[in-house]
């Protein structure tokens, strides 16, 4: 491990955090608002570190497979580290590990939040958590390596470590930087669209551009302590429904649907998967929400959709206070909660891509024992999937699910109770933020012990680096010199 070039790319991954800095600065001098020196204060801190680590530590080596494993994990550490020093400095949280919790949160696009009374916070604040969104959503990471001209090797590594689906990721283009400039142009392009749209329908452009950002990087942060649900307007809500939806799909097939002049996305195997499951859940909860609440059609159909996709793509919005909803209803959005969107999305959890990987690996064993001399191959769409791809999805789910019930039974020794321990877990694994009972949309994370906290946060750490990107540091031999 060459520790020099490592912290000299840190360096400038957190240039690039204390450069964004400037924006909440800036909403927070037009707002006149107290807490411009503090926010100055922590933009500074950011680029003095980074300038001071890119200064003593030049390197101009090329980033090899191992260097890609502790850059990505450790600059999404240390990009919440100093992005919590906005909280801090500001006195909007006096704990750190609480604003280390807001961060991490904010950066994995989880949505699990410490803080109540959103309005009363200034917009300096309330835009750098929903800024923290959306540089997460893609991953600065990423955005880093369309930027790098010094990836080598590892840029193809750092590309899969980072983007939502991991070795499930393909490029859009031969060379690495070309694919994460494509990727972050169209969630650009896509988030300033439903920027305009929020603003057709009655948003200010603050509210408008801050819900782009948690929408298109399926966060969830919201400007409103009420979340969606303030926004009393059922365009509001099915625009924002259509765009979590979007988020949820592979980012490659809007490219790839404009450049081939045709609609790319039926063609896609784990899209038609996808849709599948959303309008299932959909319906569903629409039939449960109507037989024990019975309200309008419309109502409860927008209603339904909302939470299913908002769950499904783990954005976690709320229009509803769903605790109160039936005990079916709940149980449909905890299970969705686990699938997540397509591999290539913004969106967390274990993947549709692995999901369908799954169900045809047991439909192929399956065959295999009717037909024990029959060659069967795994197909996705006309391309076969590769052995070391079946097993890595298998191991991954097997992790993810080991992991689920460590987490489930470590938050229940800290006290919470069952409903709370299971659904905390999940929400910070998937990247979804909203639980059940006391950590539902009525409630936050505020309560959970200090313990518990570090604990979420890297659940949330391992839910948005894809688990093996985390773990794989914990290897005595990765540290070792080559």
């Amino acid at each position: 491990m060459r520790f020099q070039l490592v912290f000299s790319i840190l360096g400038k991954i957190l240039l690039i955090i204390g450069g964004c800095m400037v924006f909440p600065l800036l909403w927070s001098l037009y707002y006149h608002e107290k807490d411009v020196l503090g926010l100055f204060y922590a933009m500074m801190s950011t680029i003095l570190a980074g300038g001071l680590l890119c200064f003593f530590l030049k390197s101009k080596e090329t980033i090899r497979q191992r260097e890609g494993f502790a850059i990505v994990t450790l600059g999404w550490i240390m990009a919440s580290l100093f992005g919590a020093l906005p909280y801090l400095f500001t006195g909007t949280l006096t704990s750190f590990t609480d604003a280390f919790f807001e961060t991490m949160s904010g950066f994995t696009t989880t949505g699990a939040s410490v803080l109540g009374n959103i309005e009363v916070l200034s917009h300096g604040i309330v835009f750098w958590r929903c800024l923290t969104h959306w540089l997460g959503g893609m991953g600065f990471m990423l955005l880093f390596v369309a930027l790098l001209s010094q990836i080598g090797g590892g840029g193809l590594q750092m590309f899969k470590a980072e983007a939502p689906g991991g070795r499930l990721a393909e490029k859009i283009k031969p060379r690495i930087q070309d694919s994460a400039k494509i990727l972050w142009a169209t969630y650009v392009i896509l988030s300033l669209t439903l920027m305009i749209l929020l603003l057709l329908g009655g948003m200010n452009f603050f509210d408008s551009l801050c819900h782009a950002f948690g929408t298109m990087a399926t966060g969830g942060f919201s400007t409103k302590s009420q979340n969606i649900g303030y926004y009393d307007s059922s365009y509001i809500q099915w625009m924002i429904t259509f765009f979590m939806f979007a988020a949820g799909a592979n980012l490659a097939l809007f490219y790839q649907s404009i450049y081939k002049r045709t609609f790319v996305f039926w063609k896609n195997e784990e899209f038609r998967l996808y849709l599948l499951i959303t309008l299932t859940g959909v319906l569903l909860v629409f039939l449960d929400l109507m037989r024990n609440q019975p309200g309008g059609v419309e109502e409860t159909l927008r209603m339904a959709a909302f939470q299913v996709v908002s769950m499904l793509t783990t954005t976690g919005y709320a229009s509803v206070d769903f605790n109160q909803w039936p005990v079916f209803s709940k149980i449909m959005l905890l299970l969705i909660m686990f699938v997540g969107g397509c591999s290539g999305s913004t969106g967390g959890a274990i993947k549709v891509g692995r999901l369908l990987i799954l169900i045809k690996h047991t439909w192929v064993e399956i065959f295999r024992l009717i037909h024990p001399r029959s060659i069967k191959y795994l197909k996705i769409g006309h391309k076969i999937v590769p052995e070391n791809i079946v097993l890595n999805t298998l191991q991954f789910f097997f992790l993810y699910i080991t992991i689920f019930f460590i987490g489930t039974a470590v938050m229940g020794a800290l006290g919470l109770d069952m409903v709370e321990s299971l659904t905390s877990v999940i929400s910070s694994l998937s990247n979804v933020g909203f639980g059940l009972g006391d950590v539902g949309p009525s409630g936050n994370f505020a309560h959970i012990p200090g313990a518990g906290k570090w604990m979420l946060c890297f659940l949330m750490l391992l839910g948005r680096l894809e688990i093996f990107t985390v773990l794989v540091l914990f290897l005595p031999e990765v540290w070792k010199k080559a």
